[in-house]
């Protein structure tokens, strides 16, 4: 799989029986999928080539497989694990990109209001922080996490859904919460602080606040990896799955450091 700086596009590259056959796909999921997925269809484990081309612009896509294959079929795992192979009549065919189910749904909602909680305790450590690292780790924390909100919150919107309270507010401008929307919409979210660890944290300062909020922010994190495992195998929505692929390996390395520096106290 290759970034095709011409089209600004993920590509695959295949060469079957001495012929060059290149997809383009809308995201490096869909690519990875699709290339687990031709090396049923008579594609070689040498005849897979991996390159930059020129002039991919000019090249016709060709239409994803859908039909059952008449082999095993190699799908890739979840973050941190390997591929796995499915029996044909097992094989559920390409999903549809534009599905998603209460999972997704579940996820998405449950996302924001982990981000809105994490902004907030990550809100408190300018003024509160003893050491400059736990400073900075904040800083990188509001810096991904606002955006990310929005992003979440545009997935609801489109589809109708409820966007909970706060939404609008994480770090800029973004689509606002339906008459009746609020916080026990993300009852479902995985690692939240309780209101006395938040509190302890508000009347904290210097190293015991560094402390407090590594071990805070590392609760909160796992509980994210958490919400993940359950969408990445329950969920269908494409958005909602490369979301929690991201998750699981952005907070799996920050959860690492906030470790390292948590020994460091």
């Amino acid at each position: 799989m290759i970034w095709t700086t011409q089209t600004g596009r993920f590509a695959t590259i295949f060469y079957t029986e001495g012929t060059a056959r290149v997809q383009i796909f809308p995201s490096r999921n869909t690519a990875w999928r699709t290339a687990a997925r031709a090396l049923t269809c008579g594609v070689t484990a040498t005849g897979l080539a991996l390159g930059a081309v020129l002039g991919l612009a000019a090249c016709t896509p060709d239409p994803q497989p859908t039909s059952t294959p008449s082999s095993v079929v190699v799908q890739p795992g979840r973050p941190g694990e390997g591929a796995t192979t499915v029996a044909p009549e097992d094989y559920a065919g390409a999903p549809d990109e534009g599905s998603w189910n209460q999972a997704d749904a579940a996820f998405v909602t449950g996302m924001i209001e982990h981000h809105l909680q994490a902004l907030e305790i990550a809100a408190l450590a300018p003024d509160r922080a003893g050491s400059d690292a736990v400073r900075s780790f904040a800083e990188r924390v509001t810096a991904a996490q606002g955006p990310e909100v929005h992003a979440l919150a545009s997935w609801l919107q489109a589809r109708d859904l409820a966007v909970p309270e706060g939404a609008q507010d994480a770090g800029g401008t973004g689509p606002r919460a339906p008459d009746g929307a609020g916080h026990d919409h993300g009852a479902g979210a995985a690692g939240m602080l309780s209101d006395e660890q938040l509190a302890a944290l508000e009347a904290a300062s210097g190293p015991e606040f560094d402390r407090l909020f590594l071990e805070g922010m590392i609760q909160h994190h796992e509980g994210a990896l958490a919400m993940v495992d359950v969408v990445l195998v329950e969920g269908e929505d494409l958005f909602a799955n490369e979301m929690a692929a991201e998750t699981a390996a952005g907070q799996g390395g920050e959860i690492d450091r906030m470790r390292d520096l948590l020994a460091q106290l």
